[in-house]
């Protein structure tokens, strides 16, 4: 199992170096090349979205990605460490938390769009998006 971390500072600008080393690790792993730009989409999204809930929490710590090489799997686990609300807001929330809120579901169900295998964990100390794309083994050329 091979595996490829990269960190960067929540800066929108960072995000496509992100996607960009995510598309050439899959593209390494066996992931299908029909799947890449999907690959590209999701990581851009959750890229994006982890940004986003850095610097609306005033959080300088990195935006974490993992790229993760399995026999028969390519995954991908991009991680934030702001804190997530419970589900279903706080009574007299502002418009504001209100519209974060909406932002961060509509980047999800841009996510699950694009990825069959998708998994979401977030709590009081930050979030985790799981995306898994299947692999091919390379081909064997067999010469006459």
């Amino acid at each position: 199992m091979a595996t490829v971390e990269l960190r960067f500072s929540a800066v929108p600008g960072h995000v496509r170096t992100a996607r960009l080393v995510a598309a050439s690790v899959a593209r390494k792993a066996g992931v299908d090349e029909a799947v890449l730009d999907e690959v590209r989409l999701a990581v851009g999204e959750a890229c994006s979205r982890a940004v986003g809930l850095h610097q609306n929490s005033g959080i300088t710590a990195p935006v974490r990605v993992l790229l993760i090489e399995d026999e028969k799997q390519f995954s991908i686990e991009v991680g934030d460490e702001a804190p997530h609300p419970v589900s279903g807001g706080a009574p007299g929330a502002s418009d504001d938390a209100d519209a974060e809120a909406e932002e961060d579901e509509m980047g999800l169900a841009v996510i699950s769009g694009l990825v069959d295998d998708v998994e979401v964990n977030t709590g009081a100390d930050g979030g985790q998006i799981r995306m898994t794309w299947p692999t091919t083994p390379p081909s064997t050329v067999v010469l006459p």
